[in-house]
């Protein structure tokens, strides 16, 4: 029939024949079947004849296989198996598809509701809005996503708007998470990956953008409650939810800034009242400090207020620079204040010295020196002024090396090399060389002791020398000072020494940072003293004077 010449050529009637079987059938036993239903059973029934159209499709498409070789192909035509598609698009599909929206968008309300609805069954009814297509995704978007999401809209709408009035803060987010969870789930269970990002866009803009506001502004339950009552877990949840949405968590960060600001103020207030009543208490006795242990207290919580909120940056909010600037910026609000009348700096330099001199306040082992150096040097990044630090760090490392109150060598030069990571080597560099310059002193004093042993030279005093370069150390004033003869003979012995050994530079002798230690032979018993070299060059006058 199809093989030979014209006229005994039917490959043209027989194409016609095969679309006129499909069109009859169609006409005759589908349609009238299809148009019986509602709702469910009508899905059940559409499903039922697709599967058998597609059966018949396959199997006549099988019969007149020649024509799809050769006759088809000849003049361009669409090959069976679209033309049985087509046959069922034009016809069937076109008649129901209403109707089946229709059933489908009900059962998926339903399945929103709590009930339990047959998946598969939506499934495969999607399957034929894609099938139908036929490559493209026109039908399945135009004829069923369309509306499913205009629905999707409407039925949130609805009830977030119950929420927000019936709902604490985080009784709200949990339910948003549970909506967006599971119409995730529904985009697996039956529909097309495509529509997924669609979707969570129309919940999410119903549920969470709509409301933010009215939910972060909730009296009891909204956001600055929850960070005032540290509720973690609910302001994780806020940070996932709302970061789903364009600008959606720049409000949470506003939130945040103002909170730890306002915590970081409470401190600075504190501290002030504090001090203010220690003077008061104080009044007309001698002042051995100036409120020193309260100051001290207030840089320990406003690290403690720095843990805990850079815990809820990493932890809650995902470690976001958002959050991250939002904690700097709060923490530079209150950490540039004045402090009972000191600077932050001040106090911060103070807090250093107490940590690292010998018998400070603070008792702590060597790794928990460590880490609170650390965090300090962190703090140092939100004070404006660091030069300030640097300026009252240096002199009270200067009275530490000078006077021998450094507790360990090691933590000195650890914070320093904080500080030059954090601050630049400029900034630390003055301090550098004052570390280095006491351990240049120590070999230079045991070369002297060498020396005199060389020089069989005996002093009438034991002395000690720290030689310093002058652009490292803050400046001390030098003056003229009639030394007592011993004191002569120790320095002059110096002078002849470093001479001898460094040429083109001079020694200036800085009286007032000097330490003595003197016997007194007094009646009772002897005592042991323990001067400035100011005082001690006093005392020693008295030993030439009558009694």
């Amino acid at each position: 029939m199809c093989t030979q010449k014209p006229p005994y050529d039917y490959s043209e009637q027989l194409y016609q024949r095969y679309r006129e079987a499909f069109n009859n059938y169609i006409n005759d036993k589908v349609l009238p079947a299809l148009r019986e239903h509602r709702d469910e059973v009508l899905l059940k029934e559409l499903l039922n004849r697709w599967n058998n159209h597609k059966v018949m499709v396959r199997w006549l498409s099988r019969f007149f296989n020649y024509l799809d070789r050769y006759y088809v192909l000849r003049h361009s035509l669409h090959p069976l198996k679209d033309v049985g598609l087509l046959c069922f698009r034009d016809q069937v599909y076109a008649d129901v598809k209403r109707n089946a929206r229709s059933a489908v968008l009900k059962l998926i309300e339903r399945e929103r509701e709590g009930e339990l609805i047959d998946k598969a069954l939506l499934k495969n009814i999607l399957d034929i809005f894609i099938e139908v297509g036929m490559g493209s995704m026109d039908h399945y978007e135009r004829d069923f996503e369309e509306v499913l999401l205009s629905d999707t809209g409407s039925y949130y709408k609805r009830k977030a708007a119950e929420w927000i009035n019936e709902d604490s803060c985080p009784e709200y987010m949990l339910k948003a998470e549970e909506c967006l969870r599971l119409e995730e789930e529904r985009v697996d269970n039956y529909l097309h990956a495509s529509t997924k990002p669609k979707l969570l866009k129309e919940v999410e803009t119903e549920v969470l953008a709509k409301y933010e506001n009215d939910l972060l502004q909730k009296e009891h339950s909204g956001c600055a409650a929850l960070l005032r009552d540290d509720k973690t877990e609910d302001l994780a949840r806020m940070y996932r939810l709302f970061s789903r949405i364009t600008k959606g968590l720049d409000p949470i960060a506003d939130c945040f800034k103002e909170h730890v600001e306002s915590e970081g103020m409470k401190l600075v207030k504190e501290v002030a009242e504090a001090v203010e009543a220690k003077k008061e208490k104080d009044a007309g006795k001698p002042s051995r400090d100036s409120g020193t242990s309260h100051e001290q207290q207030y840089v320990r919580q406003v690290i403690e207020l720095h843990d805990k909120y850079l815990a809820y940056v990493s932890t809650c909010f995902a470690n976001s620079s958002l959050f991250h600037k939002a904690l700097k910026e709060a923490f530079e609000g209150f950490c540039n204040k004045n402090v009972a009348g000191s600077t932050s700096a001040e106090l911060m330099a103070n807090f250093c010295d107490n940590l690292l001199k010998k018998g400070g306040s603070e008792k702590l082992s060597d790794e928990a020196i460590e880490e609170t150096l650390e965090k300090v040097v962190k703090l140092l990044a939100y004070i404006s002024d660091k030069d300030l630090f640097a300026e009252f760090y240096r002199k009270r490392l200067a009275r530490r090396l000078l006077q021998d109150k450094s507790a360990s060598d090691d933590h000195e030069r650890s914070i320093l090399t904080r500080l030059k990571q954090q601050c630049g080597a400029q900034f630390t560099s003055k301090m550098e060389g004052m570390v280095t310059d006491l351990q240049l002193a120590r070999e230079k004093q045991q070369n002297f002791d060498e020396w005199k042993q060389s020089k069989n030279k005996q002093l009438p005093i034991d002395m000690s020398v720290t030689v310093l370069t002058t652009g490292f150390w803050p400046t001390y004033k030098s003056m003229d000072l009639a030394l007592p003869a011993e004191m002569v003979e120790g320095i002059n012995a110096f002078k002849d020494f470093y001479e001898a050994e460094t040429k083109h530079r001079k020694l200036t002798w800085v009286y007032t940072q000097g330490t003595a230690v003197l016997k007194g032979n007094f009646d009772p018993k002897s005592l042991e003293l323990v001067l400035s070299t100011l005082q001690a060059a006093t005392l020693l006058l008295f030993n030439e004077a009558e009694e």
